[in-house]
């Protein structure tokens, strides 16, 4: 509640206190960068965006399937199963936004999705084969230029 100075008044308390400080990227819709957004390069901010989207996808299916678990009413429930699946397609379709512009990421997903079997053991051979796959190729680190194996100036064997 604001009183007429600008300050929050706590109903439960008598005194005034200041408005705490608002971070000012969180205020301008930024907070989800963990680096300054004005560094980074537009296309790992539209990867940001849509590593958020994911997340953001994968609570709202989390929401309907719990919503679902309780609702009794069968027509409410055709409803909120159909809202679930549009909540399925979009987080596929940011899914593939991303593996599309991660090679690491796809190589490693290939090795888990869709495959019978036990899936951290899937994940454990996808992801070293994967990084080593990279390595093997040269390719760089995710996020960088560098092959990951230190200068060789100034080294004398």
């Amino acid at each position: 509640m604001l009183c007429r100075s600008n300050q929050i008044r706590d109903p439960l308390r008598t005194e005034h206190r200041e408005p705490a400080a608002v971070r000012e990227d969180a205020a301008m819709g930024f907070d989800q960068y963990h680096e300054p957004a004005n560094e980074l390069p537009a296309q790992t901010r539209t990867f940001a965006r849509l590593c958020a989207s994911l997340t953001e996808e994968a609570e709202a299916i989390g929401w309907y399937e719990q919503r679902l678990a309780v609702e009794p009413d069968n027509q409410a429930r055709a409803i909120m199963r159909d809202a679930q699946g549009e909540e399925f397609k979009h987080f596929c379709m940011d899914l593939e936004f991303l593996l599309r512009r991660s090679s690491l990421w796809r190589e490693i997903a290939q090795g888990i999705l869709f495959q019978e079997g036990d899936i951290v053991e899937h994940g454990e051979e996808a992801e070293e084969e994967a990084v080593e796959g990279a390595a093997a190729r040269g390719a760089p680190l995710p996020g960088t230029t560098s092959l990951g194996i230190g200068g060789l100036r100034g080294s004398r064997a």
